[in-house]
């Protein structure tokens, strides 16, 4: 029998914890704290709304993400395809998973190639950026790019999941430098995104100095990575050291809110416990541009392509609903509509 190398069983411990545990964090998202005004006469036609935008030189039919999330297994592989046929039939943009597990054994890029399924969805690669502290550099980055044909690239960002995980990868000096020089040296956009426990002020101002073309503020309020890591955890130490930081995290209303004040201008991806199409549009009337969603999907597309399509449609029109019942007909007037509840 061939022995699973580590990366493989982590990712496979991942994509089985996320679909069976609850791995949610101790915060909620902050959405629950605003409401869109209701007109009760919204003057507009629910079929005739325009929910579309264009991204990265791409034309995206609602402002939906499939946010990263998997590939390295045969599993993940095929997830992976499922959610590329349904985002190209929905005209939604898709990130995967970190891509290490390829750029490290080739024989897994075909987990993550997905184009030959969606030849014309906005496609997100992905490597985390604490990498570039342990021998990644930029061929590595137009690696990941190269491997899937993607539209821009995400580092991601988790530096408290590396410090609760078994021998996390904890040196994180100079990683800014070294995101700057990806950003001046790589042919597509660079995204820096979190992973679940949102962006700072301080953080987002960091980041644009870089020169990373967008936002994905990944807030508290869903997934937690160290509850995730709190069941795969290979002790008791290892495990109680995890569940400490259940509670941890900028929600991702506020993380938005965050980077719109520190960097009025840039391109924000709302995600981080998103649970449908009216948070989505609450993302949007506060400042993001895409709202991603990663665990309703993945939990779909582990059944089917239709099922994740019937999610992604679902989704699309929750957006409109809300946008008909706000009486605006375009994403933009949304914002006129969005107040905080007292």
């Amino acid at each position: 029998m061939t022995k699973v190398a580590p990366i493989d069983q982590r990712k496979a411990d991942h994509i089985r914890i996320n679909l069976e545990q609850d791995v949610r964090s101790g915060l909620t998202t902050g959405l629950e704290n605003y409401r869109f005004v209701h007109e009760a006469l919204p003057e507009v036609d629910l079929n005739r709304l325009d929910t579309s935008l264009n991204l990265f030189g791409k034309t995206l039919a609602s402002p939906t993400l499939i946010s990263s999330m998997t590939g390295g297994t045969d599993e993940a592989g095929t997830i992976n395809l499922r959610l590329a046929e349904a985002a190209q039939e929905c005209k939604v943009a898709m990130g995967v998973g970190s891509q290490r597990a390829a750029i490290e054994r080739p024989e897994h890029a075909k987990t993550f190639q997905v184009r030959r399924a969606a030849p014309d969805i906005l496609l997100f690669a992905n490597l985390g950026a604490v990498q570039l502290n342990y021998g990644y550099g930029i061929d590595e980055c137009r690696k990941a790019v190269e491997m899937i044909q993607a539209d821009a690239l995400y580092l991601h960002l988790n530096p408290l999941q590396e410090a609760v995980q078994d021998a996390g990868d904890t040196n994180w000096v100079g990683i800014a430098k070294k995101i700057e020089e990806v950003c001046k040296k790589i042919e597509v956009p660079v995204i820096a995104k979190e992973v679940g426990w949102g962006i700072s002020e301080r953080t987002a101002k960091l980041l644009a100095d870089c020169g990373v073309s967008a936002i994905d503020v990944a807030g508290a309020g869903g997934t937690s990575w160290s509850q995730v890591e709190m069941h795969r955890a290979p002790d008791e130490f290892t495990r109680q050291l995890a569940a400490t930081f259940v509670g941890w995290g900028i929600p991702t209303a506020e993380s938005i809110l965050n980077v719109r004040k520190a960097v009025p201008d840039i391109i924000i991806f709302a995600s981080g416990g998103l649970k449908d199409g009216l948070d989505i549009a609450k993302c949007v009337a506060l400042g993001a541009t895409l709202g991603g969603m990663a665990g309703k999907f993945l939990k779909a597309a582990a059944v089917s392509t239709e099922k994740a399509v019937e999610m992604m449609k679902l989704t699309k029109r929750q957006i409109e609903a809300t946008m008909f019942a706000c009486g605006t007909e375009r994403l933009e007037g949304l914002k006129a509509g969005i107040g905080k509840v007292n």
